[in-house]
């Protein structure tokens, strides 16, 4: 009996298998799309101070479950109304009061205030800061001050004298 030929050299063999590389690329882009993810994932509190970035970091983390910092834009809070008079009660301090509103975007902290008293020629005399405990009286009710959020707020100050001519707010 003749030897028998091998099974891939008969013809009814089937035909090899040619390699797909469309599984390899689609392998390649979901990689791609997963590490791109992890990356916006651990780098989330710095993209997070970006305006562009951050919403699309807000719903991500809805998605996933993971948190944000809160959003800490300073220069947007803006002093709506100021006053300084006589202390009712001591004519050796002073009784400021102001109003401040968060036009940031998003809600924020509740700001450190700063507040500095200035001579004639814009040196400053005094300067303090004061957390929201202090110039509210109380704690805040919640931990952010909402967009658009107003806020009133009361110090008390030793009476720097007639030196004193100008008072500036800062927020921090």
């Amino acid at each position: 009996m003749p030897p028998r030929p091998p099974r891939f050299a008969t013809p009814d063999a089937p035909a090899p298998r040619t390699p797909r590389p469309w599984g390899w690329w689609a392998l390649a882009v979901a990689l791609a799309a997963g590490l791109a993810l992890q990356l916006m994932l651990a780098d989330r509190a710095r993209l997070a101070t970006d305006p562009a970035w951050r919403p699309r970091l807000e719903s991500l983390c809805g998605v996933l479950g993971c948190d944000l910092p809160a959003w800490h834009e300073p220069g947007a809070f803006r002093v709506t109304s100021r006053e300084v008079r006589r202390h009712p009660q001591d004519n050796r301090a002073l009784l400021i009061t102001t109003s401040f509103r968060n036009d940031a975007r998003w809600a924020q902290p509740w700001p450190v205030m700063e507040l500095a008293l200035h001579d004639i020629d814009g040196n400053a005399l005094g300067l303090r800061r004061f957390k929201p405990l202090e110039y509210l009286g109380s704690p805040p009710a919640t931990e952010l001050i909402a967009p658009g959020q107003s806020a009133s707020a009361t110090l008390e100050i030793l009476d720097p004298g007639q030196r004193a001519v100008a008072f500036t707010f800062d927020f921090h």
